[in-house]
């Protein structure tokens, strides 16, 4: 998410085949018992090749009750989570058919919550090395040895929930951020990626 505050504009690609086990349909959030992967189930195709933006959400277990109740039990201590509970609600009560739109919404709910004004868009084209654009869709991945370091991004410490059971954790879903520093999240992702804020 600091890449957001880094760059004056941003594509989401929409023309890409799925990637399994990617960030594009899980997250991962701090539970009691350590970092816990919420993965968002989707229809499986009659070939293994689907572009994302025509990936289905499947409802064929209720996982949107199963993630709120995570998310609940994992934050409902944290500072802010009470006052920003009703932001996230919806993203589990609703059905949304795409996992692209899901994700769309989403992403424009955590925008606005950290006030960031970068502009967003979708890919009309799939270029596998894009012209004039930064790629990042593989920079960051769930399985360490696969993602790209990225120089100037150092995560600085805040409080987490747990934190008498674990040391600071980084790299977890923007959501423990939130609930946990609210109005100060955009300042530690801003330094996070080494941009200095004016005034300081």
């Amino acid at each position: 998410m600091a890449r957001f505050v880094r760059h004056g504009a941003v594509l989401i690609e929409a023309e890409e085949n799925f990637l399994k086990q990617t960030y594009r349909n899980r997250a991962v959030i701090l539970t009691a018992n350590g970092p816990e992967a919420l993965v968002i189930p989707v229809v499986k195709g009659k070939t293994s090749k689907q572009r994302i933006k025509d990936l289905e959400l499947s409802y064929d277990i209720p996982w949107q009750h199963v993630h709120w109740q995570a998310i609940v039990s994992a934050y409902q201590s944290s500072p802010f989570f009470e006052l920003l509970q009703d932001d996230f609600l919806p993203f589990y009560q609703k059905k949304y058919r795409f996992l692209l739109d899901y994700n769309d919404q989403l992403l424009r709910v955590i925008l606005d919550l950290l006030e960031i004004n970068t502009p967003v868009g979708f890919t009309e084209a799939f270029e596998a090395i894009p012209a004039g654009a930064q790629n990042l869709r593989e920079a960051i991945h769930p399985k360490p040895q696969r993602a790209e370091i990225d120089p100037t991004f150092t995560p600085v410490c805040y409080q987490q929930v747990f934190n008498d059971r674990f040391e600071f954790i980084p790299n977890l879903s923007i959501i423990d951020l939130i609930f946990n520093c609210g109005p100060e999240s955009y300042e530690i992702l801003a330094k996070s990626g080494g941009i200095k804020l004016t005034g300081q």
